[in-house]
């Protein structure tokens, strides 16, 4: 029958030749995946259960109704059967009109050269292939090419090339644009499984001290004559100390003890033994810090 034609030749009339048990259609026993159509349920005032665009897996068809689980979420629900859409091959929709295959395509998931093969709904046996394209301008547009069939089932959009299967004709204009909009990229893409977000802890947070000990006098920090109330820079560094210590430590001890002066009673021995060049006093004015909540 010949074969296949050079990428963007000129051809009079060229017929790709292929395996002739592959000629068409898709798999019916293989089909268990849908795409939504609409949000389900589509009341204003509830949050749809299932979103237009969704993947969806077919567990079972009840007449007019489809038990179907999204594998988005997981949720499994019934919906109508005129919500979704059959999807073969990725790229092969069935139960589709024009004006829905538009709102997919232009859906942000898709770019242009995104495409779809369509079956006609009201003449059984027909299909439209309709791309994405992107314009001069700052949108994008929809471009439908009807699909014809010849007497011995070949298919063709140009009369100049005929493919024995659709898949064929995917296959060639997506390595050649010939007389289309522009080549054919990836199909219309639908919503999969979303990543599982992982959960991370929160950063550690460190206070940023207050207290420039450059620019402290050195003679402060060796006198003994204070007056009384005057908060000293040995005081203002400790009290950093410690609320930097509350902040970022998880005493469980501490945690335990709901009686406030027992907390305090504890944090005192424990700077008493580890601060023993600190001024008793100074140690004693802890009553009066402001304690990070975490930590009491």
């Amino acid at each position: 029958m010949g074969s296949r034609p050079s990428k963007c030749r000129h051809q009079s009339m060229t017929m790709i030749s292929s395996n002739p048990t592959n000629q068409l259609s898709p798999d019916i026993s293989k089909v268990m995946t849908v795409v939504a159509l609409y949000n389900y349920p589509s009341t204003s005032d509830t949050e749809p259960v299932i979103s237009v665009g969704e993947r969806l897996n077919v567990v079972s068809e009840e007449g007019d109704w489809w038990k179907v689980v999204s594998l988005a979420t997981g949720k499994e629900c019934h919906i109508p059967c005129n919500y979704a859409a059959k999807v073969y091959h990725r790229w092969l929709f069935e139960g589709i009109s024009r004006e829905k295959a538009e709102e997919l395509l232009l859906l942000p998931s898709n770019r242009s050269g995104a495409f779809m093969i369509r079956e006609s709904q009201t003449r059984k046996g027909s299909y439209s292939l309709s791309v994405r394209r992107s314009n001069n301008a700052s949108w994008d547009s929809i471009k439908h090419y009807r699909i014809h069939r010849l007497p011995n089932g070949w298919f063709y959009i140009s009369p100049r090339l005929t493919v024995p299967s659709l898949h064929d004709m995917v296959d060639y204009y997506s390595e050649c644009g010939e007389g289309l909009c522009c080549t054919l990229k990836e199909p219309c893409h639908i919503q999969g499984p979303r990543v599982a977000q992982q959960h991370h802890p929160d950063p550690i947070m460190v206070q940023n001290p207050q207290l420039n000990w450059n620019e402290v006098d050195s003679s402060v920090l060796i006198s003994d004559n204070k007056e009384s109330g005057e908060e000293s820079p040995v005081s203002m560094g400790l009290r950093e100390a410690i609320n930097s210590y509350l902040f970022m430590t998880e005493e469980m001890d501490l945690d335990k003890m709901s009686d406030k002066t027992s907390r305090l009673k504890t944090l005192q021995a424990r700077l008493q033994s580890s601060q023993r060049h600190v001024n008793l006093n100074t140690v004693g004015n802890l009553s009066h810090l402001n304690f990070n909540s975490a930590g009491l």
